[in-house]
């Protein structure tokens, strides 16, 4: 049956990395609302603000210069596939958070892409260690339909939460929905509870 719908066969060990209700892939697929935006990269740059002491609006060049981190890791999207063992680079939210210096009333964030699009999360799911603003997948820049020149990348969430096209972060003391959220999408999106839509 995998080989009629063209999904490799899998492992024992790989159907135990697969949350409920999702299938292997080998490819990327590629799902967003609307078209892919034109980035130029002499204009582009990067804000953080809201709750914040000291807020930031980086170039291109800015944000390159910070320190890099890699994460090799599985990532899940809502309309129920898998890729297992991808690679990213890029900088760590911790990292932004540093020069930022979060408030205390700092609890929840909205990321802001290109088009409008928003999404949302608490602040503390930004912090774990295979969390990522990337900027390279596989060792080469984001190709422009999978988010270049930066997306966000939360690997413990459905994949709607790795926004593409980021342009920035918005540090909040309460949660708001984001573009997907308000059409019917899980707050949370945690694909190891099926948190696909919200009830």
């Amino acid at each position: 049956m995998d080989r009629l719908f063209g999904r490799p066969r899998i492992t024992d060990e790989q159907r135990r990395r697969l949350p409920p209700g999702q299938y292997l892939t080998e490819k990327w697929p590629v799902l967003h609302y609307g078209s892919v935006p034109r980035v130029d990269l002499g204009t582009w740059d990067f804000k953080v603000w809201g709750e914040v002491e000291q807020p930031i609006d980086l170039s291109w060049e800015q944000f390159r210069a910070l320190p890099r981190k890699a994460v090799h890791t599985d990532i899940h999207c809502v309309t129920r596939w898998t890729k297992l063992d991808t690679d990213f680079e890029g900088v760590a939210p911790r990292t932004v958070f540093d020069l930022v210096r979060p408030k205390p009333s700092a609890r929840f964030v909205i990321a802001h892409c290109e088009q409008g699009y928003t999404t949302n999360l608490p602040l503390d799911a930004l912090l774990d260690d295979d969390v990522l603003l990337a900027d390279t997948y596989g060792g080469e820049p984001l190709e422009p339909e999978h988010g270049y020149p930066l997306r966000l990348m939360v690997p413990k969430r459905y994949f709607w939460k790795s926004a593409k096209w980021i342009r920035g972060l918005q540090m909040l003391d309460h949660d708001v929905p984001g573009f997907w959220e308000r059409y019917g999408y899980h707050n949370e999106g945690d694909p190891w509870r099926e948190e696909r839509f919200s009830e």
